[in-house]
């Protein structure tokens, strides 16, 4: 096999051997990708890189391009959802360098990806981005470094450059509309890992009868001689020739030239330090008007053209090795035999032809146990050589090592020699004595990526709370995980099939399974009934179930959710193509059927929880508020984020006479207990100020009632006593957050009045009274904490933000103001609190 040396800017060319590309192809895309990936190894000192762009549905991460790595290596691994928790992932969605020096700092940052390829092994990711825009991101992949600290600063900066120059690249194609998509389609770009050239070939043509001969450069240096000072004489390079072959092959070139027939030859050369080398010599008669067809015959044809081929060691390597006992093998980088010996075809008793440009796990069944793949992929990946024990079906062990390089591996193989431990298991790591050893990766592994698939889902359903979010958990893991383009999940309600959510399909296509009865003939149903997946093509299904609705899919997956032995529902996945479906996808989505059926019973019975939890609370807030003269008012109330928990805030509006009283309060809890004080509360200060109580009488009065009660609680509350004729405000403020209040030019004030105690905890507290007057278009703002406190930030900073937030939304009407106000609460993902929020704004009738 002739190996040339790579480089970046050469190696483009291979991806077209014919000269250009195909119809459909992206050729300016595919040699920028080529660029990336051999300059990303040569700055990184890694022995592999890949690029991922994203997919045109911008779901996933799709594999388009490695060097030094098959993409059979990758497996699962060739379409990432871009919000896994995968490393170049993470670089794509943050759009910062993740370098990860070795397993250790792999097993911090990424425990799960960790555990699916437990390897030892180093990497870093970068974005792939030009401006605003991120295309993807680059991976390189090393084994374990001595120092332990990864990539240097020089070799960060130089594959970030990397990344930035195909971002560039990726951007000018894109404006040029020539950039094209990534779908499941797409087949990645294969570049070789650059290497020193493994054979040297020199070109000759020489006239017998002048002695002249012409040499390229390469046949020069094969012969030790200077280019410039090549002399142009065959003599000159003769002298380099062990003297013992000359005669024998001058006999061998005029025979050659005298018969017309291709000159065959082994030399040995001197090289300066007196030793030697042998290196063959091909030759033959040019066609032409001196060749044989001339009408002179071919004894005028007094010229050979040919090559000299310099193998350097390796024809004596080859002999040295066909001589041992023992088998030798070499294997390509995706894992084919490029070598084999024949002690090797008598160890496993199979031909080399067999055995040459294949697989040996896919010519031997034997070899196909997973646990061997996986020591096959350790060694790929670590680029550490792993011994290991093989039993053939006639229970004889044998031992395999292999030796990883840049260009694929070397393998050994020779029966076990000595006795082993009676609990001795196939795939047993091993030093090469058949001492057994530990390794970091654990035996009968799955291919690479299917176990990630089950954690990552799994980490996603457990963290899914509703049924709405394990809907979306499943939709952002499956599809692009494994290139479904539409979803829908239908819950069984009452011995029918209901549709809980979908995605991509069209209402009318899914109309046929809404409702339908478990005993219906349909794939959803009967997938129930029997309990078993079913995959199938758009052709056999409609042959099964003739007159089915069928949208654009070329192939469905009908997953059944079965949680306890009880029918949960059923999970449908759509494929634009007619695929077959391996074995290990089929075991990985019948894996996570039972997962998602899992969550999705337990959200279920969540969701039927919180709605009964919410009705109770909703019930004790105000349903309406009043219509009053001089004043515009309206609340909102917002649940926390997570959690079933009912909770104590609330707010009202309570006309007295030409006044108005308006309150927000928080018990503090997120209980029953807590909304059973809230909804005691609010009923006792509606009786206050019904029977006349002043705002701070009010207030003391409340706080007596808590003690009363006799509860633990805590409540905090702000009252506030209006009266719309004049503008004037009566505050009391019991440990609850100042009110806020916006002019009329739009500027927010902070009335930051004085502050009695929390409610529930002193008979004897004092609650001071503040009064003031307001100008016509003022908002009064009253709110409950939840609005303003977040896990990482505090209260006064939150109050900071109301106070800008509410400023810059100037002249909204009093109801896009409320709801402003709660879009820009729910936008942070630190939020956990209830929210009551209570806006009034000050409108008397013009006189």
């Amino acid at each position: 096999m002739i190996e040339a040396k790579v480089s970046a800017n050469d190696v483009a060319v291979s991806s077209y051997p014919f000269g250009a590309a195909t119809v459909g192809e992206a050729p300016e895309r595919e040699d920028a990708l080529v660029r990336a990936v051999v300059r990303a190894v040569e700055a990184s000192g890694a022995h592999a890189a890949s690029v991922f762009l994203l997919s045109g549905d911008g779901h996933s991460l799709v594999l388009t391009a490695v060097c030094g790595t098959p993409p059979s290596l990758l497996g699962g691994w060739r379409r990432i959802p871009v919000n896994s928790r995968i490393p170049v992932a993470e670089a794509y969605r943050s759009g910062r360098m993740v370098h990860l020096a070795d397993a250790e700092a792999t097993m911090q940052r990424f425990p799960q990806f960790a555990v699916a390829v437990p390897y030892p092994f180093g990497s870093a990711s970068v974005p792939v981005k030009a401006g605003g825009r991120t295309f993807g991101a680059m991976a390189v992949v090393w084994g374990p470094r001595r120092e332990g600290t990864g990539l240097s600063r020089a070799q960060c900066r130089h594959l970030r450059s990397t990344a930035d120059a195909l971002g560039a690249e990726l951007a000018a194609l894109d404006d040029r509309r020539a950039l094209g998509e990534c779908d499941d389609r797409t087949a990645p770009v294969v570049v070789p890992t650059p290497s020193a050239p493994v054979i040297r070939v020199g070109l000759f043509d020489w006239d017998l009868d002048t002695g002249a001969l012409t040499a390229d450069d390469e046949l020069c240096a094969i012969f030790g001689i200077p280019p410039r000072s090549f002399d142009g004489r065959a003599a000159t390079l003769a002298a380099r020739i062990e003297p013992a072959d000359l005669p024998g092959f001058r006999s061998a070139a005029r025979a050659a030239v005298q018969e017309g027939h291709v000159l065959a030859h082994c030399l040995r050369i001197r090289d300066l330090g007196q030793g030697q080398r042998t290196v063959e010599l091909w030759g033959r008669v040019p066609e032409g008007p001196e060749g044989p067809e001339s009408p002179e015959g071919p004894r005028a044809a007094s010229r050979l053209v040919g090559a000299v081929l310099d193998s350097g060691s390796g024809m004596a390597a080859v002999a040295a090795i066909e001589r041992l006992a023992d088998g030798f093998f070499a294997l390509s980088p995706d894992g084919r035999v490029t070598y084999a010996n024949h002690s090797l075809e008598g160890l496993l008793h199979v031909s080399q032809e067999e055995l040459l440009g294949r697989r040996p796990w896919d010519v031997l069944p034997w070899l196909a146990d997973p646990v061997y793949e996986d020591r096959y992929r350790a060694a790929a990946i670590s680029q550490q050589p792993v011994s290991f024990l093989v039993r053939r079906p006639s229970e004889e062990w044998l031992v395999f090592s292999l030796h990883p390089g840049e260009q694929g591996m070397t393998g050994w193989a020779a029966p076990v020699r000595r006795p082993l431990p009676a609990d001795a298991e196939a795939g047993t790591p091993v030093s090469e004595d058949c001492s057994p050893v530990s390794l970091t990766s654990a035996p009968a592994a799955p291919r690479l990526g299917a176990l990630y698939r089950v954690l990552q889902l799994g980490s996603a359903l457990t963290e899914a709370v509703t049924a709405r979010e394990v809907c979306d958990a499943v939709a952002e893991q499956l599809l692009p995980a494994f290139g479904g383009r539409r979803l829908a999940i239908s819950v069984v309600e009452e011995q029918r099939l209901h549709l809980l959510t979908h995605r991509g399909y069209s209402e009318g296509i899914l109309a046929c399974y809404e409702g339908a009865p478990l005993h219906a003939r349909l794939p959803v149903t009967d997938v129930l009934a029997s309990g078993s997946p079913l995959f199938v093509s758009r052709q056999d299904l409609l042959e099964a179930y003739p007159g089915i609705p069928a949208s654009d899919s070329g192939s469905w997956v009908f997953l059944p959710l079965i949680a306890s032995g009880r029918p949960v529902g059923v999970c449908t996945l759509g494929f634009d193509d007619a695929r077959r479906f391996p074995d290990e996808d089929r075991a990985v989505l019948t894996a996570l059927g039972g997962l998602i059926a899992q969550a999705l019973g337990r959200a279920r019975l969540y969701d039927a929880e919180f709605a009964v939890a919410r009705g109770l609370q909703d019930a004790l807030l105000p349903h309406r508020l009043p219509e009053l003269p001089g004043l515009h008012v309206t609340g909102r109330y917002l649940p926390g984020t997570r959690g079933m928990d009912i909770g104590g805030d609330w707010y009202d509006v309570i006309p007295r006479g030409s006044e108005v009283a308006l309150i927000v309060g928080d018990v503090e809890g997120h209980n029953v207990a807590a909304a059973a004080a809230m909804g005691q509360l609010r009923s006792a200060v509606r009786a206050f100020v019904t029977a006349g109580h002043e705002p701070s009488d009010v207030v003391a009065s409340t706080n007596s009632l808590l003690l009363d009660l006799d509860s633990t609680l805590l409540a905090s509350c702000c009252y506030v006593r209006f009266h719309p004729r004049s503008g004037v405000l009566r505050v009391v403020r019991a440990g609850h957050c100042p009110p806020l209040l916006r002019l009329p030019d739009g500027e927010v004030e902070l009335l930051d009045l004085p502050c009695g105690p929390l409610l529930g905890v002193a008979e004897t507290a004092d609650y001071p009274e503040s009064e003031l007057r307001v100008a016509p278009a003022s908002v009064l703002v009253l709110y409950t904490d939840g609005l303003v406190e977040t896990r990482h930030s505090d209260i006064g900073s939150g109050i900071d933000r109301l106070r800008a937030s509410l400023a810059r939304m100037g002249g909204h009407q009093l109801e896009e103001l409320a709801d402003a106000v709660l879009r820009d609460a729910c936008r942070s993902s630190d939020r956990v609190d209830d929210i009551a929020l209570l806006l009034t704004e000050f409108a008397p009738a013009p006189t």
